[in-house]
């Protein structure tokens, strides 16, 4: 009995053993299956292969790195590729750069995706699903100096023992061209990108934006392309999309007429290295309550941003990049200092009966001021101090001398940090103490009835 024992728990060892080594191999399995599955080549390629049929034209290539079985994200896809060969595209391509633990046998579906019903269902049934983040680099030819960058996340499905896109996961940056049907119209400087607005509409944008162009090219006639690209959306959520705000806060942008890419991200103030692709997206709703004249400046002053990225870094004092923007937009317009500065004028009113200062009036608009979100009347109070600050400076010391300023605080720091009493006292002659007193004088005296 003892020797039989000993032999069924030999017997049992031996059992307990061959089970052990077959857990470890497919453990071993399994993680080089995942670590094959991350591997960022297999995706690569289909993303290049979909590059490169929208360079060629075809339709049936850029649609066969799709999932079939994902119908929604299919069709629009088709739209996508149809709104981007409108596109004066001299470059398409991405780069994988991160790829997400794969979920086996479809997982949950989700992964980072849709967050929709259909986005869930679609496609990650019959496979496995990966997450996938890739750097998006194009570029306009004849409008961008620079490559544009956006990131793009993919989730995709195996397929057939191949990946395919089955839907576009959260996290990537919105573009107009998903957005809808596309109208493209090119005008003399410009190429106006619009979804849900009339060609009528758009050949007015793009008319205003060529003599825009002119207009700031007689200033700053160096250093960019001179020519601007507009991105007309059908909404204000669209456009908070665009300019990669929530929903939720879109009414951040309700009464801003347009805004250009670099302000509302902060990536071109980063400084020390080279300037982006610059876009001016329009507001449908505020933009078109302005007068003909308002429109005109609201393009100049944005065209203006576009001409002097590249000296305009994290050292550049806002009430100096959106002063002199206004001051080029104000330029030309028959508009007296009180009728394009209302919120200012009425600001003199509270001073006290003893000629106080008004607390609009105490100092120079801080870079929070100019936050888009903040109450209206506070944030055309700071836009309207920048632009009677350089409107000054070019009366007063001239128009050379405010574009010398601009250069001169871009470069504080090695565009690190703001420094305007430095910039101040280097071009002006001037601290910034001083230069706000005589700043505070001559708002009193052009404003005052």
């Amino acid at each position: 009995m003892g020797e039989r024992r000993h032999g069924i728990l030999r017997y049992a060892r031996a059992l307990s053993g061959t089970a052990a080594l077959a857990l470890l191999c497919a453990l071993g399995a399994f993680v080089v299956a995942d670590r094959e599955d991350r591997d960022p080549a297999p995706f690569q390629r289909v993303l290049d292969r979909q590059a490169a049929a929208l360079r060629a034209g075809d339709e049936r290539g850029f649609l066969d790195a799709v999932d079939p079985q994902a119908p929604r994200h299919r069709g629009a896809q088709r739209q996508v590729f149809h709104n981007l060969r409108r596109l004066p595209l001299s470059t398409w391509a991405y780069e994988v750069r991160e790829v997400a633990a794969p979920q086996r046998g479809g997982g949950s579906g989700g992964s980072a995706g849709s967050g929709t019903a259909e986005g869930n269902a679609e496609g990650s049934a019959q496979g496995d699903t990966v997450t996938v983040e890739a750097v998006l680099r194009y570029r306009l030819a004849d409008f961008d100096q620079v490559t544009t960058t956006a990131t793009e996340r993919f989730r995709f499905v195996r397929r057939d023992g191949g990946w395919r896109i089955a839907d576009e996961a959260s996290g990537s940056d919105s573009q107009l061209w998903e957005q809808g049907t596309m109208t493209v119209v090119r005008g003399a400087h410009s190429l106006v990108l619009g979804v849900g607005r009339d060609r009528a509409e758009l050949r007015a944008l793009a008319d205003a934006a060529d003599r825009a162009v002119p207009a700031v090219a007689g200033t700053w006639p160096d250093g960019w392309s001179r020519r601007t690209v507009l991105e007309a959306p059908a909404s204000v959520r669209q456009m908070a999309r665009l300019l990669g705000t929530p929903a939720a806060d879109s009414g951040t942008y309700a009464g801003i007429a347009a805004v250009t890419t670099g302000e509302a991200g902060g990536a071109s103030r980063a400084g020390g290295g080279r300037a982006p692709a610059d876009r001016i997206v329009v507001n449908p709703s505020a933009y078109g309550l302005l007068s003909e004249e308002g429109r005109q400046v609201v393009l100049t002053h944005e065209t203006t941003h576009v001409a002097t990225r590249r000296q305009t870094t994290s050292a550049t004092p806002l009430w100096l990049s959106e002063g002199i923007a206004d001051w080029a937009g104000y330029r030309r317009s028959r508009l007296a200092p009180r009728e394009a500065a209302p919120e200012l004028a009425r600001a003199l009113a509270g001073r006290t009966a003893d000629g106080g200062t008004a607390p609009a009036l105490r100092a120079l608009p801080a870079d929070a001021d100019f936050r888009f979100g903040n109450d209206p009347a506070g944030l055309a109070r700071a836009y309207e101090g920048g632009w009677l600050a350089c409107r000054m400076v070019a009366e007063e010391w001239g128009s050379e001398k405010l574009l010398a300023l601009y250069a001169r605080a871009g470069r504080a720091h090695g565009g690190g940090r703001p420094d305007a009493d430095a910039a101040l006292r280097s071009v002006l002659g001037v601290g910034k103490e001083e230069f706000t007193e005589r700043w505070r004088a001559y708002t009193i005296r052009v404003l005052e009835p």
